[in-house]
């Protein structure tokens, strides 16, 4: 089971973990991440190409007793080089994640700031046998309840399932947590888990200590099934989600004075599941993928309708033994909303996502977007991967915005920006590569280049240059 997750990407996910160092009967473990990105955004009136670095210091303690286990741990994030020069006026907005903080902390060019992360404390072994609860603040991520056995169906999970709706943002170097309980119920091929709370302040903003006036709610049942050559998973789920922070104008692709004078709750329900299936074959493994979604409830004022899937087909060729070849391909879509005067909103809203696992280069999200992919992943032993996409990237409604950003994260934010599509639909062709290295139990070493050519929604807003960059190396050190 995993209720709490860990903060970690998916290549340190992947690094096996450190000896702990133990206290008595406390474990204490902690890790820093530091990155230096490179950034050139769509050419606009600001400027788009900079450089900055941000640094994620993590430590904590934890102790398991018979029927109790507590932890604790606290973050230091450390922004150091932000551009002061990066926000555009008017739909251009801010040139990048270097301009986001910049603007989510006073206007700072170097911040850091201390805070507590998590502190929870968990109840094993009451009354039924397998059935824990935890009060507290912890990291959650949705689709991360339990972690399969099988090999493949573990790095879909990881990789194309988790993060979708509910995440830490671990990408950020602030991350998110949640203040409330939790529930789980572990039986053999079964979870039932649930969550209810209040996301914490962060991911941009590096006070991470008050949480925001945003109610969700979170229930799962997972079931898995198959054996060696056959595995499977399934998952639903239900999701609610109260947005009651006052003063806060929505974004939408109503006019701007519908939506000033719109003061009521954001307040949906979301339902769906996933489906994932691996097969060994003597051609190779065979994995499908099907994850959906449909919300309803009120968008403010406006009846609210909208629905999200992703299909998805990969193969692990039996042959080339020594580069381990996963060849993926899939399509990935988000509502849009056709009309706005019709008295109603059909964008997919991602709720509380980590937007950067399937927006790699971080300029879109899953609302009202049609993304065309296809992956590679090469590993040429266990401590390399190699990874290469290629995106075809569409809105799927041009009467609707282009939209970017992964949620709320400040009580005066909205936390996703919408820019106009002026009727065009083809926003960009995305292409990146990245190397994940594993130096040891305590090392990891990430690099990443993206490139993203501008479609007519881009032109449109950026016409004097509609080419997108970003390139980062990453260190992470645990201990």
């Amino acid at each position: 089971m995993l209720v709490c997750a860990a903060a970690a990407d998916p290549a340190a996910a992947q690094a096996p973990a450190p000896a702990p160092i133990a206290i008595g009967d406390v474990v204490v473990s902690g890790s820093v991440r530091t990155r230096v990105e490179a950034w050139d955004w769509f050419d606009g009136d600001a400027n788009g190409d900079y450089a900055f670095s941000g640094s994620l210091f993590r430590i904590g303690a934890r102790e398991a007793r018979t029927h109790v286990t507590w932890q604790v741990e606290a973050a230091v994030p450390l922004l150091l080089g932000l551009p002061d020069d990066a926000v555009a006026a008017g739909a251009q907005g801010q040139l990048g994640l270097g301009a986001s903080y910049f603007a989510a902390n006073g206007t700072r060019t170097n911040v850091a700031a201390f805070f507590l992360k998590q502190a929870l404390v968990r109840f094993t072994g009451v009354g039924v046998s397998g059935q824990s609860f935890g009060i507290g603040r912890a990291e959650f991520i949705d689709g991360t309840e339990t972690v399969p056995k099988n090999a493949t169906l573990a790095a879909l999970k990881r990789d194309r399932i988790a993060h979708r709706l509910l995440g830490n943002f671990t990408f950020s170097h602030v991350g998110r947590s949640f203040d409330g309980v939790q529930y789980a119920l572990e039986r053999p091929a079964w979870n039932v888990t649930a969550l209810a709370g209040r996301p914490t302040e962060g991911v941009f903003q590096v006070d991470g200590w008050g949480e925001l006036d945003v109610n969700v709610a979170y229930g799962a049942v997972t079931h898995a099934g198959g054996g060696a050559s056959h595995a499977s998973e399934w998952r639903a789920f239900v999701v609610g989600y109260d947005d009651r922070r006052s003063g806060v104008v929505k974004t939408d692709n109503r006019p701007a004075a519908a939506r000033r004078d719109d003061t009521n709750n954001i307040a949906l329900g979301t339902v769906g599941g996933h489906y994932l299936d691996a097969i060994t074959t003597p051609a190779g493994i065979v994995d499908v993928l099907a994850w959906g979604a449909l919300q309803t409830g009120s968008w403010g004022t406006l009846d609210h309708r909208a629905g999200s899937l992703a299909l998805e087909l990969g193969w692990q060729p039996s042959r080339f033994d020594r580069l381990r070849p996963w060849i993926r391909g899939g399509y990935d879509y988000g509502s849009g909303d056709d009309d706005p005067n019709d008295g109603a909103h059909h964008t997919f809203f991602q709720l509380l996502p980590t937007p950067r696992v399937y927006a790699r280069l971080p300029f879109f999200n899953l609302m009202n977007s049609a993304d065309a992919f296809g992956e590679l992943l090469l590993r040429p032993s266990t401590r390399a991967t190699i990874r290469a996409d290629v995106h075809a990237l569409r809105l799927a409604e041009p009467n609707d915005l282009w939209y970017s950003g992964g949620g709320a994260f400040q009580p005066g934010t909205f936390g996703y920006t919408g820019r106009p599509s002026n009727g065009a639909s083809a926003l960009a062709t995305l292409v990146d590569g990245s190397l994940d290295y594993t130096a040891g139990p305590h090392a990891v070493v990430t690099g990443y280049v993206g490139f993203a050519h501008g479609g007519a929604v881009v032109e449109r807003i950026y016409p004097a240059g509609r080419d997108a960059r970003l390139g980062y190396v990453e260190l992470t050190l645990r201990f």
